[in-house]
């Protein structure tokens, strides 16, 4: 299939901040699939007059809020039906810079079967409970994966091949809320796709509004590095075996 890409941006409840992340990207022309998960009235409103006024944007409204890995999935399906090779995703919030969208592109067409993420290049406005966070979730990713090749698996800027990524949805039991981004990751690992890493900057908005519940989320990301950890002891013959062929091709 032919180099393809769109643009995808789960949004809930963005309303104030999904008109800066979409003036940021509408200088590349890119069709741009925006999936409103069950935002309330004033979000929905403003999601439907930006579409009205930048023709490069489709609403795809589910009708109650999901969480963000059901309206990935739902996105990346619609890329699937109207042809799409592959999907940028990119946060609704305004913390991914939008300048870095043709280095994560040019990667993922140089290599279109990998998944390409920002590696994230973070300031002093970040919280230092996220920070932490993320570095627990890195430990037990590489366990999960018996690699160092994942270096981040949080950065929601990223290009998912389409049909490896929906083919890695298929019958699985994925994190269905902040914990899908890391989820999917581990699962295209495993599943062979390569991980690449663009640097890029992330920052925390002053009008920011997070999404991350912290009692309910992080009990949902412990329950999913659970699954994760057993998945891979499943899978573990055939990690070493990836890891001794890795091994070799760079000594030979």
């Amino acid at each position: 299939m032919a180099f393809r890409p769109c643009l995808l941006i789960p949004c809930y409840n963005h309303g104030r901040q999904i008109g800066r992340t979409l003036a940021g990207l509408s200088g590349y022309r890119l069709p741009c699939l925006l999936i409103d998960d069950g935002s309330e009235a004033s979000t929905a409103a403003e999601v439907d007059r930006l579409a009205t006024r930048h023709a490069w944007v489709q609403v795809i409204r589910l009708p109650q809020n999901q969480g963000k890995g059901v309206a990935v999935a739902a996105g990346l399906t619609a890329a699937m039906r109207q042809g799409y090779s592959h999907a940028l995703q990119i946060d609704a919030d305004g913390q991914h810079d939008a300048g870095d969208v043709p280095k994560l592109l040019a990667v993922a067409e140089t290599e279109p079967e990998a998944l390409v993420s920002g590696l994230p290049n973070f300031g002093d406005d970040m919280p230092g409970a996220r920070r932490y966070g993320r570095y627990i979730t890195h430990f037990w990713v590489w366990v999960e994966t018996l690699s160092f090749e994942i270096k981040d698996s949080m950065c929601g800027f990223r290009v998912y091949p389409v049909a490896a990524t929906l083919a890695a949805l298929r019958g699985q039991r994925i994190g269905r809320r902040m914990d899908f981004d890391t989820d999917i990751m581990v699962r295209l690992y495993w599943a062979g796709t390569p991980v690449r890493f663009v640097p890029t900057r992330v920052v925390y908005p002053p009008d920011g509004e997070s999404r991350f519940a912290p009692l309910m989320d992080n009990l949902r990301i412990s329950w999913m590095h659970t699954r994760l950890v057993f998945g891979m002891l499943l899978r573990l013959p055939f990690l070493l075996g990836r890891r001794l062929r890795q091994r070799r091709g760079r000594n030979g």
